[in-house]
């Protein structure tokens, strides 16, 4: 059975904290980042698939502690002076080139600036949550300072979102849209989605859309409708 929708990214989700579910794939992360301020060094690794919440529970610990967010992949480089004693959260890390020039005409947070944020950690009440797919163990740095400090980070690891985070995604989206489902259509999605918060949110979306466009109750027909066909799947609406 095929398990991958068509789906178009419409919206974004919220990071609000009390929007994220805990689960048993994701539980040991949230303790983790929740036992800030005590990260090792003042600073702590949050990685996990796409679509797994890692982005949703690092925007909120920064709303919480009035972080600093910086993109790794911005071309412009942070100013280094005013995050000396902030929260800073670096996001998609993993993402940066080896030996990122960074700043001017770079395209990426430079080796020497990710460098320097890392030893602000610690100092002057700074701390530094840094966002990636995978370990810091393998993320490209062509300076070998930087290379042991990321060697050293902390790491909180999200698996990819289990049924209990993606039902709850589901009921969240339906209840921002005013929806009412019939019950049995979480669990058809559940057993069809990508393991994905963005895409359930996707798929929600069209959801919507179809329901108030055709005027059909929203139920399995109009999901299989909507969302396509599943190689092998001869389920009755």
């Amino acid at each position: 059975m095929s398990t991958q929708f068509r789906l178009p990214f419409t919206a974004a989700p919220t990071h609000a904290r009390e929007d994220f579910a805990v689960s048993p794939s994701n539980a040991d992360a949230v303790a983790r980042v929740d036992g800030w301020p005590a990260w090792p060094e003042g600073r702590l690794a949050l990685v996990g698939p796409a679509g797994c919440g890692k982005t949703h529970l690092a925007r909120a610990w920064a709303r919480a502690h009035d972080a600093v967010v910086v993109d790794a992949l911005a071309p412009e480089a942070p100013d280094l002076a005013t995050l000396r004693g902030r929260a800073v959260l670096v996001e998609d890390v993993d993402q940066r080139p080896s030996g990122a020039a960074g700043g001017g005409g770079g395209a990426a947070l430079s080796d020497e600036a990710l460098f320097h944020i890392l030893n602000m950690a610690g100092v002057d009440g700074g701390t530094v949550l840094l966002t990636g797919r995978t370990a810091p163990v393998g993320w490209a740095c062509a300076v070998p300072d930087l290379r042991s400090r990321l060697n050293a980070l902390c790491v909180a690891a999200i698996a990819p979102p289990d049924d209990v985070v993606l039902e709850a995604v589901l009921r969240r989206a339906f209840e921002q849209r005013l929806l009412k489902p019939d019950p049995d259509l979480y669990p058809y999605l559940l057993a069809r989605l990508p393991r994905s918060a963005a895409e359930a949110i996707a798929a929600a979306d069209l959801l919507d859309e179809a329901a108030d466009q055709r005027r059909r109750e929203l139920n399995k027909a109009l999901a299989r409708e909507v969302l396509g066909d599943f190689e092998g799947d001869e389920e009755p609406g």
